[in-house]
């Protein structure tokens, strides 16, 4: 499954606690990563999916879909 298809989503992290962006995925439990830009954030995080996918593989865990989900601003 392409790390695309799982919706990421990128928080500010105040400076008081290092600053930066934090990443969580949360159709993947406990998969988060995070990145001193936006854009880093993202990148970590779709390395955190592949190695989330991985892990789960070889421990036999299930995998779950992506969310069908919709949002509207």
């Amino acid at each position: 499954m392409p790390s695309g298809a799982y919706r990421i989503v990128i928080e500010p992290v105040v400076a008081e606690e290092g600053g930066g962006f934090l990443a969580t995925v949360p159709d993947l439990p406990g998969c988060i990563s995070d990145g001193e830009t936006e854009a880093e954030a993202m990148h970590n995080a779709g390395i955190a999916i592949a190695d989330w996918i991985a892990h789960a593989k070889a421990e036999g865990r299930h995998i779950p879909q992506p969310a069908n989900r919709r949002f509207y601003a």
